[in-house]
C-alpha cells in the first residue's frame, strides 16, 4: 500500500519558524504500523525526522503520539486501520507536553506529576522476616491500575490538562489509587486528603477520553472515582467535591432530577460569592436557552420520583 504521512514537525534551531508540517508518500506492506512507516521514513527518506521508540510490541509505551487527532502508541495502530482507503494520516506529537523535536515530547512534565502522588508503598512498623504479603484478592483489584505502561497517552487526551497545568492529571491519579488500594501500604488517609486537595481527584470532569485512548484498558477515569469513593468513605466530606456528591443525590432522590441552583449553592456554600457569580453566570445564560431546570421553589418532582427515591433508599440501607 501506499502510505500518505502528513507529519507535524518542529526543529528547535529554527524555532523562528514555529511548527510546521510536512508531507511524505512512502510504499509500504499492508500489515505496516504507523511506526513501521515513520521508522522507513526515517531510515530512507529523511534522517532528520525525530521520534521516539523502543519495544515496538505495545510495552515500553514510549511511541505514544497523536495521530489523526487521537493519542495511541504508533507501534499498534496499523495504518490500514487508519488509513483504509489510503487516506492521508495526520502524525503529530501528543498534546500537553512541551515538544522537543518533531515528534519527541519532555516527559518532565509527566513523571513529575506522577512523583508527585509519592508511587511507592508506605508500611509501618516493623519489616516482616521475608516479602509483605497482600491477599490474592486485594492483588486482583490491583492488576488494572498495574497495567499502565507510563505512555502519557491520557496525558495527552486530558482535557482538564489542557486548561489547567496544575491538574495532577490521569496517570498520575490511576496511579495513586493503585497505592491507596494496596493493603500493605499504611499511608492511605494521607494519600487521601492529599489528592482531596485542589487539582486533585474532583477536579476531573470525565469527559471518558483518557480511557477511550489507554492501550492498556487502565481506564484513569474509573480509578478516579473510585478514588473520590474511597475520600467519602474515609470521612473525607468537608469539601466541595463531597458536598457536591451529596447534594447532587439529595436532589435526584428527593425530586427525581437535579436542581443545578441548590447544588452550586451547597457545594460552594451560600457565602463564597466568586464561585457562586461564576455558576449564577453560567446558569442565568442556560436558563435563558430553556437547558436549565426551574430553581430553587420551582424545583417541583418528576412524575415517578418516588420510584427514583426507593432506589436511593435501598442502596442507602445496604450494609
Amino acid at each position: 500500500m501506499q502510505a500518505k504521512l502528513r507529519v507535524r514537525r518542529y526543529d528547535p534551531e529554527m524555532a523562528d519558524k514555529g511548527s510546521y508540517t510536512e508531507e511524505y508518500n512512502v510504499d509500504v506492506p499492508d500489515h505496516y504500523t504507523v511506526l513501521d512507516a515513520l521508522m522507513h521514513v526515517r531510515e530512507d527518506e529523511d534522517p532528520s525526522l525525530a521520534l521516539r521508540c523502543s519495544c515496538r510490541a505495545s510495552i515500553c509505551g514510549s511511541c505514544a503520539m497523536t495521530v489523526n487527532d487521537r493519542a495511541r502508541l504508533a507501534c499498534k495502530t496499523k495504518l490500514s486501520e487508519v488509513a483504509p482507503d489510503g487516506e492521508m494520516v495526520l502524525i503529530e506529537p501528543m498534546n500537553n507536553q512541551r515538544v522537543v523535536k518533531d515528534l519527541v515530547v519532555d516527559l518532565d512534565f509527566f513523571w513529575g506529576k506522577i512523583r508527585a502522588v509519592e508511587p511507592y508503598l508506605q508500611p509501618r512498623g516493623e519489616e516482616p522476616d521475608g516479602e509483605y504479603i497482600a491477599p490474592n484478592e486485594s492483588m486482583l483489584k490491583l492488576l488494572t491500575p498495574m497495567g499502565c505502561i507510563m505512555c502519557g497517552a491520557c496525558v495527552s487526551a486530558c482535557t482538564v490538562l489542557d486548561v489547567d497545568k496544575s491538574f495532577l492529571g490521569p496517570a498520575a491519579l490511576a496511579k495513586a489509587f493503585r497505592f491507596v488500594a494496596d493493603p500493605r501500604d499504611d499511608e492511605s488517609h494521607h494519600r487521601l486528603e492529599t489528592l482531596n486537595a485542589p487539582s486533585g481527584a474532583w477536579d476531573c470532569t470525565r469527559c471518558y477520553l483518557c480511557v477511550d485512548v489507554c492501550p492498556k484498558g487502565v481506564a484513569p477515569m474509573e480509578r478516579i472515582m473510585e478514588l473520590r469513593e474511597s475520600i467519602i468513605e474515609e470521612g473525607i466530606t468537608n469539601t466541595a467535591g463531597a458536598r457536591h456528591v451529596d447534594s447532587f443525590a439529595k436532589s435526584v432522590a428527593r425530586t427525581g432530577w437535579l436542581d443545578e441552583t441548590m447544588l452550586a449553592v451547597e457545594t460552594w456554600g451560600m457565602f463564597n460569592a466568586p464561585k457562586l457569580m461564576g455558576n449564577a453566570m453560567l446558569g442565568f445564560r442556560t436558563l435563558v436557552r430553556g437547558k436549565l431546570p426551574p430553581p430553587g421553589p420551582l424545583h417541583h418532582k418528576r412524575p415517578g420520583a418516588e420510584n427514583v427515591g426507593r432506589i436511593f433508599k435501598r442502596f442507602a440501607d445496604k450494609p
